[in-house]
C-alpha cells in the first residue's frame, strides 16, 4: 500500500514534527495549513533535504468545500491517502463560561470537532474497500483537557476534545472490520506556540513544577506516538488513546 499521509495543521508544532518523522519513515506527506505558507514550505524543505517527499496545500479544514478541494489536490499530487492525522485545531483566550460568546463556541466546535469529522469522512471515501481503497489509519490529536475539563481556562476547548474522543471511539468501531484503524493521542503541557492562542505563551513552563514528571513535553515526543499509531506496528490498536501529559 502506498504510504500517503495528510496532516492537517502541519506547518508548526506537533503537526510539523509528525510530518518530518513520518517522512523519515517512508511516508509521502501533504502538509495542510490555514494561512502560514512560509512555515509550511519550511517543513517541506526540511523533508526534501532529507530525501523525502512533501507538498503543502492551503485549506480551511473546518469548511467542507475546502476539504473537498484539499483531498482532490492530494489525489492528483500524491494519490489516495492511506493515513490521516487530524491535528488542526484552535483555542481561545482563557475565560470562564459565562463570558464566552456564541461565536467563540461555534468556532471552537467547527475547528476541533466538525473539521476532523469531515476530514475523516473524505479520507474514508478513499480508504474503505467499498470505495476502492485498501484500508488505512487515522489518528486524531485530542488533549488531556478532555479528561481534566480546563475549569476557569477553556471549558469549551476541553469539551471539543471530549467530543473528538467520543468520535474516535465510535468511528474506530464502525470501520474496524473494514481495514481502517482510528486512534488518538492526548497531548498536554507540550512546548509549542499553541498556548499563545490562549493568551498564556508561558503556560507550560509555569505548570512544570505541578507535573509528576517535572517537565513539559516536546512536539517530537508526541510525533513518535502518532507515527507509531499510524504504522503497522500498531496493527491491533484501534479506538486507543495515548496520553502524553507527563503523568497528569
Amino acid at each position: 500500500m502506498d504510504k500517503n499521509l495528510l496532516i492537517t495543521g502541519g506547518s508548526r508544532g506537533i503537526g510539523a514534527a509528525t510530518a518530518v518523522l513520518a517522512a523519515s519513515q517512508g511516508y509521502r506527506v501533504c502538509i495542510n495549513y490555514l494561512s502560514d505558507h512560509a512555515a509550511a514550505e519550511r517543513v517541506c524543505h526540511q523533508i526534501r533535504e532529507s530525501g523525502g517527499h512533501a507538498i503543502a496545500i492551503q485549506a480551511d479544514v473546518s469548511n467542507e468545500d475546502e476539504i473537498i478541494r484539499l483531498f482532490a489536490k492530494v489525489d492528483a499530487e500524491l494519490g489516495r491517502v492511506s493515513a490521516l492525522v487530524n491535528n488542526a485545531g484552535t483555542v481561545a483566550e482563557q475565560s470562564r463560561v459565562e463570558h464566552m460568546s456564541e461565536f467563540r463556541m461555534l468556532k471552537i466546535m467547527m475547528s476541533n470537532v466538525v473539521g476532523p469529522m469531515l476530514c475523516s469522512k473524505h479520507a474514508l471515501l478513499r480508504m474503505l474497500p467499498r470505495h476502492g481503497g485498501r484500508g488505512g489509519s487515522i489518528v486524531n490529536v485530542s488533549s488531556v483537557a478532555a479528561r481534566l475539563g480546563s475549569p476557569g481556562e477553556y471549558v469549551d476547548y476541553a469539551a471539543s476534545k471530549g467530543a473528538l474522543d467520543t468520535f474516535t471511539l465510535g468511528l474506530a468501531k464502525e470501520v474496524a472490520g473494514e481495514g481502517v484503524r482510528v486512534n488518538a493521542v492526548r497531548p498536554g503541557y507540550i512546548f509549542t506556540d499553541f498556548h499563545a492562542l490562549s493568551g498564556d505563551p508561558q503556560r507550560v513552563s509555569k505548570l512544570e513544577p505541578t507535573l509528576p514528571m517535572g517537565r513539559g513535553g516536546l512536539a517530537d515526543e508526541v510525533a513518535e506516538a502518532i507515527v507509531w499509531l499510524l504504522s503497522d506496528k500498531a496493527s491491533y490498536s484501534t479506538g486507543t488513546f495515548i496520553d502524553l501529559g507527563g503523568g497528569r
